[in-house]
């Protein structure tokens, strides 16, 4: 019933992202899997072992372990016990069967040793449905990246039956997450090295809370622009050991460089017990606390980031509103220069996109959307509206393919959001989705914005010097911490990272503190947007440095 993932694709459809060696290496030590450890009384699952890049180091370590023991005389007994490997695609799995079957023959096992031992420790299936054994001291490996839209339906609802952190848009490694946590021994490590997504997204809000109420985050190591992977992924990927422990401090490290013996070194500075032997690794306490996003940078920044949230409330509670701007389905069709959008002139709006925005002021580059919604909420009659059923039905083919115009075909010219052109008219701060540098620009009132552009309007606070407090460095700290990050440093500024942000009351902001945060924001002087609003927020010197760093 379930084998719409085994059906022949290419890579990229499977979600497979092959480890490079030094990696591979450096989780296995992480982890404490190696040669001078008895491996032969432990075992090992590899949830996806595709061509081998995690299980065949393992096995190399496994009888390397056996070897020595051997030739000091004890006694190893069997290994059939000591790996269980599983991998969905058919070709991956005989290829690598193959190279299984000849490491072992080198080892000295006969033929028919070698295909018994190699079949207690291979699954040919999906790791999410096998029935596999109970429970592990080491899981380890690079889980799929795959998407929801890429599963089956019926294998997609039978994953949502099982795992329970396979919530919202969650991808396919967050239940592998899950299970591989279920499969645990007590005091059992799980290192994954994968996208770092689930831990400050919303989809990743019930693994969070799975680990916090089990677990311990034992180590995270940020692996933001290395060269992790035989092929380039758009992934931010972060390495992760995940014990069955009681909760305990964490240790962190950022972009560690990827040569063997800096790695090996790194490797040992983690497992060593104690104070922190190295530089390059941070012991912070406190980065799992129920379901909330993890925080993983500096102690300081974090005990800032803590304080401000414990002394003010959210940028929502104090009266402004986060949204995003509207999604078409079918931009060139409902999107043109708006002078040559040939409709009635109340079915269009001046669109803002973020090229609008590239100064940090709004400059419009004259484009506009089509509005087929009435100021009430539901959609025209387009009987009322000549022009607009033209240009429609002109561009119905492109229109009618949309998700949304096939799944409510007699409202198959609506946009994907539905637009309410009063937010044209309101001041608002317009901020792009992702940025480098930042970038959060006033708009007067004139125009709709696009749907990757995020907005804020209040009643309570002054837009200006609201604009100031978001073009500073404590909220670009908010941000970055909560944020995932993108390739290149860019941070993604979604709305559920604003609506963390927070914000004294405005009532509670004294005029002289006003007109310093207007005047900043007016200017867009970057370091007096900084200054006023550490003084806003009564910084001390301690919290300043920290954001300076």
């Amino acid at each position: 019933m379930f084998h719409g993932l085994c059906e022949p694709r290419s890579i990229d459809q499977r979600g497979a992202i092959f480890t490079r060696r030094a990696v591979v290496d450096f989780i296995l030590d992480l982890v404490g899997y190696t040669p001078d450890v008895d491996l032969y009384n432990t075992s090992l699952l590899e949830p996806s072992f595709g061509n081998g890049d995690f299980l065949l180091p393992a096995i190399e370590r496994l009888l390397a372990a056996r070897l020595r023991a051997q030739n000091e005389g004890l006694e190893t007994g069997s290994i059939t016990h000591c790996i269980q490997a599983v991998e969905l695609h058919r070709e991956s799995y005989d290829s690598t069967r193959k190279r299984v079957l000849d490491m072992l023959e080198r080892a000295s096992f006969s033929t028919e040793e070698a295909a018994t031992i190699a079949d207690s420790w291979l699954v040919q299936g999906d790791y999410l449905l096998e029935e596999l054994r109970l429970e592990f001291d080491f899981i380890v490996g690079n889980p799929p990246y795959v998407r929801q839209e890429l599963i089956p339906p019926a294998l997609l609802d039978e994953y949502r039956r099982r795992y329970s952190t396979l919530y919202d848009r969650a991808d396919l490694y967050v239940p592998f997450i899950e299970r591989s946590l279920h499969l645990l021994k007590d005091k059992g490590q799980l290192s994954f090295i994968c996208s770092d997504r689930w831990m400050k997204n919303k989809y990743g809000a019930p693994l969070r809370a799975l680990v916090a109420r089990e677990f311990q985050l034992r180590a995270y190591v940020d692996m933001v622009d290395a060269d992790a992977f035989h092929s380039e992924v758009s992934a931010y990927p972060a390495i992760t050991v995940i014990a069955k422990n009681r909760p305990g401090p964490t240790k962190v490290a950022q972009r560690p460089e990827l040569d063997e013996e800096s790695l090996r070194q790194l490797a040992l500075a983690f497992r060593s017990k104690g104070e922190t032997p190295s530089a390059s690794i941070q012991e912070i306490v406190d980065i799992v606390s129920g379901c909330a996003p993890w925080i993983l940078d500096s102690s300081d920044k974090t005990l800032l980031i803590r304080r401000i949230e414990a002394s003010f409330p959210a940028l929502e509670d104090v009266g402004c509103k986060v949204g995003i701007g509207v999604a078409t389905g079918a931009d060139k069709a409902f999107i043109g220069k708006f002078d040559e959008l040939d409709v009635e002139p109340d079915r269009k709006l001046p669109l803002a996109m973020a090229k609008d925005l590239a100064t940090g002021h709004v400059v419009w580059r004259g484009y506009g959307v089509i509005n087929p919604f009435t100021d009430e909420g539901p959609l025209v009659d387009l009987n009322q509206y000549p022009k607009l059923r033209q240009y429609l039905e002109a561009h119905k083919v492109q229109i009618s393919s949309r998700h949304v115009a096939k799944k409510s075909p007699v409202n198959w010219y609506r946009t994907i959001d539905r637009i309410t052109p009063s937010l044209s008219r309101r001041p608002k701060l317009l901020i792009p989705d992702i940025r480098g540098d930042a970038q959060v620009a006033f708009e007067e009132g004139h125009l709709y914005p696009h749907h990757n552009l995020y907005f804020i309007v209040s009643d309570s606070w002054d837009l200006k010097a609201l604009q100031a407090v978001l073009l500073s460095n404590l909220t670009r700290l908010f941000i970055a911490s909560y944020s995932t990050k993108m390739r290149g440093g860019y941070l993604r500024f979604q709305a559920q990272y604003l609506r963390r942000i927070r914000l004294p009351r405005w009532d509670q902001v004294f005029e002289p503190m006003r007109q310093r945060l207007i005047e900043a924001a007016c200017q867009l002087d970057l370091n007096a947007c900084n200054e006023a609003t550490a003084d806003l927020y009564s910084l001390t010197e301690q919290e300043r440095r920290a954001l300076a760093d």
